[in-house]
């Protein structure tokens, strides 16, 4: 908290597609009833789907439609600041540097290269939203966009749910040619060490 710094003039939008997965009649019941529920209906959690729920391809085709809106809303955003008088004096600079909190840390820490060293961000954006919602908009990432995660990060976080407040940092590259896919590069992935210093108890999860 001492490290928080307040902004203003910053931007909040709400977007009913960050809703969490819907478990249709197991919302809102315990994890070892929908697991029950699985197991009578002879599948597994989570691919299990209960009655009126949503398919885990539901959630993923979900995170697709709000992740291109949102490539081409800064792709958009972008091309008129490049029209303004002011260039691109909107754009953000980034430095290695600043992405040093957010590497990954590891038994063994590798440093994490981001793209050979500083570069300029057209849009900086923070995405508050759920744990099964972003497990599968990073399976997006995976299975549609072939995006593969940097070695260093440890193989068992890669598609496992978040923990609460769990910090997934990516930076995307988009380019305006029609039907080009993005360049993703990751940073960390569902990472909680944030929590260490408030006595949270986060050793349950698999990150």
């Amino acid at each position: 908290m001492s490290n928080n710094q307040p902004s203003v003039n910053v931007e909040i939008n709400y977007d009913i597609r960050l809703r969490e997965r819907k478990y249709g009649t197991a919302e809102g019941k315990p994890l070892s009833e929908m697991r029950a529920m699985a197991k009578k209906a002879g599948d597994q959690c989570p691919f299990y789907t209960p009655p009126n729920g949503e398919t885990l391809e539901q959630v993923k085709a979900r995170a697709r439609d709000f992740f291109e809106f949102l490539c081409q809303l800064v792709l958009e955003e972008s091309c008129g600041k490049a029209h303004t008088p002011s260039g691109a004096s909107g754009r953000l600079g980034i430095t290695s540097d600043d992405l040093v909190p957010f590497v990954n840390n590891t038994s063994n820490p590798v440093e994490y290269s981001f793209n050979g060293g500083d570069t300029t961000l057209d849009a900086s954006l923070l995405v508050v939203t759920h744990g099964a919602f972003m497990k599968n908009w990073i399976k997006y990432f995976v299975d549609d966009l072939q995006f593969a995660f940097p070695p260093e990060l440890k193989k068992s976080g890669e598609l496992s749910v978040s923990p609460n407040t769990g910090i997934s940092h990516f930076v995307i590259t988009v380019g305006s040619e029609t039907n080009s896919k993005p360049e993703i590069q990751c940073i960390c992935v569902n990472r909680h060490d944030h929590l260490t210093d408030l006595d949270a108890d986060t050793s349950h999860y698999q990150v």
